[in-house]
């Protein structure tokens, strides 16, 4: 895919000889007050060793578990996930604060005792955060006022699509399949435990239980008998008071991505990827995703008709643009034993190590992982600021 030369749009740093055009400068942030903390330091870990030096300037950005924003090494050795080591952002650093007007575009540092140094102006954030207080719209609308040109969807679509209750309510709004659900108020478990139990036994065992606003399957159990219900309510619980147990679908998991079209062209999809769980879980889990490899096959391109490619291709891009996405998103689905594609979930920030099956999809469709930076930011640079 080719691309264009990227145009900075902000004021330029004043580091360069006069005339010499400015590379932009791309603020990568990531950890975060949410449970996929450490998800997000692995995937700044695998950007910061892939993104092109030559085309961009890279400041890294860490918020630790307790919401501090700090200045972080560019390293990303330290930030890589593996069994044995969670990497996680230490808040003792320098503090980093971001512009908050629409006339500034520069990051401070704070020091304890002196006044804020002005570290450079920023062009784009690239946001790698997974999950609540990231993912969720919460950091999206403080860039939206200050006109900070960013990766990825706006505050709407990332609320709804991060909130699997209202995803459904969206998606299933645009005509796109859903599975049967039932969601459990922190207000209705409070009020009557029983009541909320007796509605989600009306949904066939097994069923998933998960929180309502979390990822990376932090959280989520797989309940096949109602006396281990209310334990696995509880466990999503300690994530999000709001929970949604879903029916099981029997199927195949497939997933595709998508990319924003350039110049108001539609959005593009990838090539299928399929995840098969071959052995010591019950389903997807955190383990099986992150530390544990040898238990998962991740196949891509997917082994399925034409007509349930193009099918899927055409429920996620629909999906797509029903939430109101932008820059990207993986859209997960069933293909399910009958022959019908059921949408399982949006996902606006997705895994993105070259190992996810986001870039691993792009990288079937003929985009690899650098170049699927390059793009993101690219349609980041050139997107509305102001009024969306």
């Amino acid at each position: 895919m080719s691309t264009t030369e990227p145009v900075s749009p902000a004021a330029s740093s004043g580091e360069s000889a006069p005339g010499e055009r400015q590379r932009p400068r791309v603020a990568l942030v990531f950890g975060g007050r949410s449970s996929e903390h450490v998800v997000s330091c692995s995937t700044a870990a695998s950007v910061l060793r892939a993104i092109d030096r030559d085309k961009y300037d890279v400041v890294p950005v860490g918020i630790a578990r307790d919401g501090r924003w700090v200045l972080v090494a560019d390293d990303p050795a330290p930030l890589q996930l593996a069994p044995g080591h969670l990497p996680e952002v230490d808040g003792t650093g320098k503090g980093v604060l971001l512009p908050l007007s629409t006339t500034d575009r520069a990051l401070s540092v704070l020091e304890p005792g002196q006044a804020p140094r002005v570290l450079g102006d920023v062009d784009v954030v690239f946001p790698l955060l997974h999950g609540p207080f990231g993912e969720d719209g919460t950091l999206q609308g403080m860039l939206d006022l200050a006109d900070i040109r960013y990766v990825g969807s706006g505050v709407l679509a990332s609320a709804v699509m991060m909130d699997k209750h209202h995803m459904k309510v969206v998606l299933a709004g645009a005509g796109l399949p859903v599975s049967p659900y039932v969601v459990v108020t922190d207000r209705e478990w409070q009020r009557d435990k029983a009541a909320a139990m007796d509605a989600v036994a009306a949904l066939s065992w097994p069923v998933f239980v998960k929180p309502a606003r979390a990822g990376s399957s932090v959280g989520i159990s797989k309940v096949s008998r109602p006396d281990a219900l209310e334990a696995a309510i509880e466990l999503a619980r300690q994530h999000d008071p709001k929970v949604i147990v879903e029916a099981a679908v029997f199927g195949r998991e497939i997933e595709c991505g998508v990319l924003e079209g350039r110049d108001g062209a539609p959005p593009r999809t990838s090539e299928l990827g399929e995840i098969t769980v071959v052995r010591g879980h019950d389903f997807y889990d955190f383990e099986a995703k992150y530390l544990a490899e040898a238990d998962v096959e991740l196949t891509c391109p997917a082994k399925v008709p034409d007509s349930v490619r193009e099918e899927t291709r055409r429920v996620a891009a629909t999906a797509f643009d029903a939430a109101g996405c932008e820059g990207l998103a993986r859209v997960d689905c069933f293909y399910t034993e009958n022959g019908e594609v059921l949408v399982n979930e949006v996902n606006t920030m997705p895994g993105f190590t070259p190992y996810s099956m986001y870039p691993k999809v792009w990288e079937a469709s003929g985009i690899g992982y650098s170049e699927l930076i390059d793009e993101l930011l690219q349609l980041a640079l050139t997107r509305r600021t102001g009024l969306r």
